[in-house]
This record gives structure tokens, C-alpha cells and sequence, in this order.
């Protein structure tokens, strides 16, 4: 069963696809709801803080993926968990593992929601555009969407490995800048249809202080939702053709990538909080504070549908691949595991493509638990926040910033040192500010009132 890349052929601008559809994804969408929390004062400032750390820690990752040297190293480390194991030993490596495989399943669980919510949001549009903005429009319920969605990702996990979903990962990325710059367009054409500027410095006012401190946790869950890609940066880096060397490559890449994902985030945060001000959905493009026209906004959930499809498998791949690498090893002799069939599909002009029986059974038996977990937990908003928050610090801040200490050999109390040290501390108060808010809005929308996120 090939697990492992047979080449090494990506250039900057395929590493740059698939970055932009592993995080152009539905955490843009939270963006203008994030920016009503914050308002004008704390809200782009925010934004420009976490797309700082993320450009920090990738600059920390590309180091690691060779050793000793970080261009010159024999070793290579084609997966996150893989370079912690080899830079910060087994132990590190166990817990990161149980991070990390976290973070893919939340994802899957969150594209599932969010592929959901634009498929309803399709059907809704074209009866409001018939019926009436007031119309009590029948829609068919979002677990039909979701089951949908799972039996496309099916499919298409049966891809056998990261290299092999650089073509998805393309148009994926055209999806997403596509959208992204629909809702931008439908923000600014509404403030200029209103003519003027809505929000305010310090954001949506609340009843209470506590409510506030409520609200802006979960915003800030939501802002680190939509950043990070540290956990496929590797991966993405295995598929770099060198010379040059490939953390050469990835730092341009890096740059590139996280320059592009601000500038659209802050004008879909932005431009939806300036149309909307506190009134802001909670998803930008199905929260229907746009109506018309009606066929932009479906094709921009037809783009949103269609770049989930590639996301999901951005970031589940390098999950497959580590888990179904682990069995191999583990049993080197087995045909269920190790074997390949060919099978040509008949009376079709498709070439032939590759079956294997573990693949086939893990996979479909892992988007069938994220499409179950989606069903249990239909909480858009809230189900972000505390994704954002659970995952930001051990793998944005934590892992990058001691693997960096350690392959630079930095000595305690250095200058630099204690910088690091003051650095993971205050992002870790930062995350369990986070994670508190985004939780409480989670068992709100659950078992209280909290139905406004809701699908």
C-alpha cells in the first residue's frame, strides 16, 4: 500500500493551493459575527495578532522538516508528528498525536456542518427569491445535507495520499478566493447601497459585563479557528521539488499564503461588520442578512460546498496516512492491509484506479463518526470556537516555538529564551480565555436558548 509520496514534484504555487484550501475554509465565514465582538478598535488588530503567530510558527516548521540541518539534514520529516518525535522524543510525540488527530477529526466534523449549511442556504435562497423574504419556506433538514456530504467524502477518500489530492486542492482554492471575494463584494455593495459605515470601537454593546467577556471568548475562538495550518505545513513541504531547498520554498510559500488569507479575511470581517454592525450573522453568506441576488449567493454556497470537499480531505490525508502507515508496519504480511486492486470501471472511458481493503474500511468507517458527531453537535458558531481554541496553543504555539528552542540550541535564560518563554505563556492565557467562552457557548446552544447558530 503506497502511504509515502513516489515523487517530489510541487513548486511554491501548487504548496500555495493547497494552503489556501486547508485555511480559506468556513472560519472565514465567522469573521463579521467575530468583528461585531470586538468592533473597530480590537477587532483587525486581533486578526493581524494570529495571522502574526501563524507566520511565526510557520516559520518554526519549516525548519524541522529536515535534520539535523534544516536544508542540508538526511532525515526527513514528512508530518508534524514526525518531526516531534524526532526533535522533542516519544513522549512529546504521544501527546502531540492526540492533538493533532483531534484537530483533523474537529475539521471534519466542522466541513461537515458548514457543507450542510450551504446546501439548506441554497434551497432557501431560491424560495426567498420566490416567495418573499418572509416566507416560511420548507427546506429539507440539515442531516440529509450531511449525510450527503459523507457519502461524497466516501468517495473521495479514497484518494491514496496527500500528493495524489494536489488537483482537488487546486480548484479548492479557486472555491474559496471565489467566495471569499463574493462576500466582500456583498459587504461593500451593501454599505454603499446604506450609505455609511456600521459598528462600533468597541463592538455589539450587551447587558451585561459577563455576557461581553462571554461573546468576545468565543470571537476570539472563532478568529483562531480560521488561521493555522501548522498541522499539514509538512505535509505540504514533502511535496516540494528541490533545489531549492524545500524550507527555502516553504518560507516563500508561507508568506505568500498567509498574506492572501489576511487580506480576505479582513475584508470579509470587515466589510460584513461595516454592512451589518452588531447585527452581524453568525455565517456570512447563509445568515440571509443577504437576499439578492439570489444567484450569487447561491453560487458562492456552490463555491463554499465545493471547497469543503477538497478541505476535508486536505487535512484528513495526512491522518490516513499516518494511522494506515502505523498498521503496515504492524503487520507487513497482511493482504487486507498492504495490498492493492486494480479496477477498471466498465463501459467508462476512466482510467483504472487503485482499491485497497483497509482504506476502504477505515476511511468510510471515519467520515461515517464525523458525520455522526456533526448530527449530534448542529452548532455552527459555537462548534468554531471551541475548535479554534482546543487546537491554537499546543500546535500553533507550543510544539513550533520548543522544537525551534531545541534545533537552535538556545540556552536557558537568554535573552531570546525568555522571550519564547513570555511568548507561549501569554498565548496560553490567551487560549484558556478562548476555550472557556467557546465551551460555555457550546452547552448554551445545546441545552439553553442559544439556538441562533444553530442549523
Amino acid at each position: 500500500m503506497e502511504l509515502l509520496y513516489s515523487r517530489r514534484d510541487g513548486n511554491t504555487w501548487t504548496a500555495v493551493a493547497h494552503i489556501i484550501t486547508g485555511v480559506i475554509g468556513s472560519g472565514v465565514l465567522t469573521l463579521a459575527w467575530s468583528m461585531a465582538q470586538l468592533g473597530w478598535g480590537a477587532g483587525p488588530l486581533v486578526m493581524l495578532l494570529f495571522a502574526s503567530v501563524a507566520f511565526g510558527s510557520a516559520m518554526c516548521l519549516c525548519n524541522c522538516y529536515r535534520s539535523p540541518d534544516p536544508e542540508t539534514g538526511p532525515a526527513r520529516n514528512p508530518s508534524y508528528i514526525g518531526a516531534v518525535r524526532m526533535i522533542l522524543g516519544k513522549k512529546n510525540a504521544a501527546l502531540c498525536g492526540v492533538v493533532l488527530r483531534l484537530n483533523f477529526f474537529k475539521l471534519g466534523v466542522i466541513y461537515t456542518l458548514t457543507s450542510a449549511i450551504s446546501m439548506r442556504a441554497i434551497q432557501r435562497s431560491n424560495c426567498f427569491h420566490k416567495e418573499g423574504h418572509q416566507a416560511a419556506c420548507e427546506y429539507a433538514k440539515t442531516s440529509s445535507y450531511m449525510l450527503l456530504f459523507g457519502i461524497i467524502q466516501v468517495a473521495t477518500s479514497q484518494i491514496p495520499n496527500f500528493h495524489g489530492t494536489e488537483w482537488l486542492s487546486i480548484v479548492s482554492a479557486i472555491m474559496s478566493f471565489s467566495y471569499a471575494t463574493i462576500g466582500s463584494a456583498l459587504g461593500l455593495a451593501k454599505v454603499i447601497g446604506d450609505g455609511r459605515i456600521k459598528g462600533s470601537i468597541g463592538g455589539a454593546p450587551t447587558s451585561t459585563t459577563i455576557q461581553k467577556l462571554w461573546l468576545v471568548s468565543q470571537a476570539l475562538g472563532d478568529i483562531a479557528f480560521a488561521f493555522p495550518f501548522s498541522g499539514i505545513l509538512l505535509n505540504v513541504q514533502d511535496t516540494l521539488k528541490s533545489p531549492p531547498p524545500e524550507r527555502v520554498t516553504m518560507r516563500k510559500v508561507s508568506a505568500i499564503s498567509i498574506g492572501i488569507i489576511t487580506f480576505f479575511y479582513l475584508c470579509c470581517g470587515g466589510f460584513g461588520y461595516a454592512a451589518f454592525g452588531s447585527s452581524a450573522p453568525g455565517n456570512l453568506l447563509t445568515g440571509f442578512g443577504f437576499y439578492e441576488p439570489y444567484w450569487l449567493i447561491d453560487l458562492a454556497n456552490a463555491c463554499i460546498i465545493l471547497h469543503l470537499v477538497g478541505g476535508y480531505q486536505v487535512f484528513s490525508q495526512p491522518l490516513f496516512a499516518d494511522l494506515e502507515g502505523w498498521m503496515a508496519e504492524k503487520f507487513p504480511n497482511s493482504e487486507f492491509i498492504n495490498t492493492d486492486y486494480k479496477i477498471k470501471p466498465p463501459l467508462l472511458p476512466l482510467p483504472a484506479f487503485r482499491l485497497n481493503l483497509l482504506r476502504l474500511c477505515f476511511r468510510t468507517a471515519y467520515v461515517g463518526v464525523t458525520t455522526a458527531t456533526a448530527l449530534a453537535f448542529p452548532y455552527f458558531n459555537q462548534v468554531v470556537g471551541v475548535g479554534g481554541a482546543l487546537s491554537f496553543w499546543p500546535l500553533i504555539v507550543y510544539f513550533p516555538t520548543e522544537m525551534y528552542i531545541v534545533q537552535s540550541g538556545l540556552g536557558a535564560w537568554t535573552r531570546k529564551w525568555v522571550f519564547l518563554r513570555v511568548y507561549t505563556g501569554t498565548c496560553l492565557l490567551v487560549a484558556m480565555f478562548a476555550v472557556v467562552g467557546s465551551v460555555q457557548g457550546l452547552i448554551k446552544a445545546k441545552f439553553g436558548q442559544g439556538t441562533a447558530s444553530s442549523i
